[in-house]
């Protein structure tokens, strides 16, 4: 474990000497946060949601971008999204019962295992878990990403406070569209045109 936070610091001594606010796809992982079935049916805006969250998942997986896929009390709210389940299957899938995901031991683990400074946040609930694992990122010494448009609440109202929030804690906020082409940086690549597709 002294290794890995060795490591983390490392990172974020890079990030800071480097006056980094670029988030780069080689520093970078992800956590796509409870996006299940019993949930996922009462978020507003739910059909432009899963749409965002198709592109953002599979442009990060192109992107050979590693991540974990949490779910909340699994027994209770079902399993991860069959279309996006297909699409990070060989992604670490984690089971919680805590709202922040760095208050679950495997969880952070496995994040500070990646020894990325920047983890990019999709899922639900904004106001809740992503909220909560945003801010305990930026503790860690994590810059927390959430992707606006691939989170949602029940609530628009629930989700547009705790993005202003994510802000005031030091957060990045994005969109899909804005990220992936942060991270691939070039145009006239193939990775680049497999990209454009996806958001187009």
């Amino acid at each position: 474990m002294e290794d890995i936070l060795d490591k983390n610091q490392d990172a974020r001594a890079n990030v800071k000497r480097n006056n980094l606010m670029r988030i780069l796809k080689e520093q970078s992982a992800f956590l796509l946060i409870d996006v299940q079935e019993k949930l996922f049916s009462h978020m507003a805006e739910k059909e432009h949601l899963l749409e965002r969250m198709n592109i953002l998942v599979e442009g990060l997986v192109t992107l050979n971008i590693p991540g974990v896929v949490t779910e909340q009390y699994r027994k209770g709210l079902g399993p991860t999204l069959p279309v996006l389940q297909e699409k990070v299957s060989h992604i670490p899938l984690l089971e919680k019962m805590s709202f922040s995901c760095c208050d679950d031991p495997p969880i952070m683990e496995k994040l500070k295992s990646l020894n990325k400074p920047f983890v990019i946040l999709a899922g639900i609930e904004t106001h809740v878990c992503i909220l909560q694992t945003a801010i305990d990122l930026k503790n860690c010494g994590m810059t927390p990403v959430v992707v606006a448009d691939a989170v949602s609440s029940r609530h628009l109202n629930d989700k547009e406070i705790a993005l202003r929030r994510v802000i005031h804690e030091g957060g990045i906020v994005t969109t899909v569209e804005s990220l992936l082409f942060e991270l691939v940086r070039f145009a006239g690549t193939d990775v680049f045109k497999t990209i454009s597709k996806l958001v187009k």
